[in-house]
Order: structure tokens, then sequence, then C-alpha cells
């Protein structure tokens, strides 16, 4: 076996090694908080504001755009129609729309009945602020907004108002 061969061959060795060591740490390592908070989310159920219970589970594998919102927030309530349109041009490109509400069922349901949505709208409670905190908005504040692909990775987050424009920006970067 000539020099070159062999030194060609050592550093495939070396290569795969070093791939094999990665690939190692890498599943060893924790999961972030916010995947771990995704995790968690796939597996969860939440009361919607009538009281029936909606399960996370049938919402992966598609893009989902998830809007933290209250109805004492200013500009959640403002944003509400822009994402009901949003809501619709998203759901011919396979993308759906999930409100989480941090409010209760009745100030929700007092507010649906003024502007109607035809997203689907569910109860997060105190519970939900955590959500919002692992999915990286620390300050809990509100409106927060969290793009998720198709693959169940993060794509966008965005605490404040969004535009109807960002949002279909954001649609077109999946």
């Amino acid at each position: 076996m000539t020099l070159a061969r062999r030194a060609l061959l050592g550093a495939a060795g070396v290569a795969a090694l070093g791939a094999g060591a990665w690939w190692s740490n890498r599943r060893l390592q924790p999961a972030s908080p916010q995947d771990t908070a995704l995790a968690n989310f796939w597996t969860s159920e939440f009361k919607t504001p009538h009281g029936a219970g909606m399960p996370m589970a049938p919402l992966q594998g598609r893009p989902l755009l998830i809007n933290f919102w209250a109805t004492w927030c200013p500009p959640c309530v403002k944003e509400m129609p822009e994402l009901d349109r949003f809501a619709a041009s998203f759901a011919p490109k396979g993308g759906q729309v999930l409100g989480i509400a941090i409010d209760q069922s009745d100030a929700v349901n007092e507010f649906l009945a003024r502007t109607p949505v035809k997203f689907p709208i569910v109860l997060g409670g105190l519970g939900g602020l955590d959500l919002v905190k692992a999915l990286g908005n620390a300050a809990g504040g509100l409106p927060f907004s969290v793009l998720i692909d198709a693959k169940g990775r993060v794509a966008q987050v965005k605490m404040g108002s969004t535009t109807e424009v960002e949002l279909e920006q954001w649609a077109k970067a999946l």
C-alpha cells in the first residue's frame, strides 16, 4: 500500500470517528427548553371557551401559527381580524392558526361574540404564560406569536402585534 493511500484511509478513518463522536454528543445533549415545550405542547389538550377539550396532536405535521392573546390586551384585540384573514389565506397552503387565550372563558366568549374568528381558540390559563416563556418570550408579554414549521421546529417568534403582510412573509419563507 502506498503512502498516499495510507494517508487517505487514515484521514477517512479520522473523519468517520469525528462524525461518530459528534453524532453521539449531539444525541446526549439535553433538549432545549423550546424543544421540550413543543414536545409537551403536542401531547397536551386545552379547553375551548365553551369547555370542550381540544388535543394539540392533530395540529402536528403542518405549519402552525400560534397566537397568544387576551381580551384585556388592546394590541391583541386589534390584530384578531388580521389573524382571521391570514388564517383564511394560510389554510389553502396547508397552514393553520391557533389562538391561545390567556384569559377567562367568559371574557373570551363575550369577545368572540363581538369579534368572531374562524380559527380555533383555546384557553391557556396561567399555564399558557409558562408556555409563552418556554417558547422564547421571557417577559411573558402579549400578544406573542410563534410560527412552527411542518417538521415541528420554531421558524419565527414575535412579541408584539403582527401584521397580515408580516405573517404572509413568514408563511412564504417556510
